[in-house]
């Protein structure tokens, strides 16, 4: 009489295939160039709510889609416009 088949310890996990990524737009880009010198003007309210939360955070660059030059405008631009009391630090 033959041996039953004996199970192994660990269960075999199905394969998710990994989906493609898509390459966000850097919102600061003006047709497709990076503006020289990099500047974020921090009365451009708009623009600068666009690039936080909900909560008033600064978004990631991963989130955003800027660069990393961008990004660091943005973060000096938001710093300002809270300060000057254009964007509030925390919303209910």
């Amino acid at each position: 009489m033959p041996r039953p088949f004996k199970k192994s310890k660990f269960k075999q996990r199905k394969r998710t295939r990994t989906k493609a990524t898509v390459q966000k737009k850097d919102p600061l880009m003006v047709d497709g160039q990076r503006p020289r010198p990099m500047f974020v003007d921090y009365k451009n309210v708009e623009l600068l709510k666009k690039l936080t939360s909900r909560q008033g955070k600064i978004l990631s660059r991963r989130k955003s889609g800027c660069s990393a030059v961008s990004q660091h405008a943005v973060a000096t631009a938001i710093k300002r416009a809270r300060f000057m009391a254009l964007l509030p630090y925390v919303t209910d």
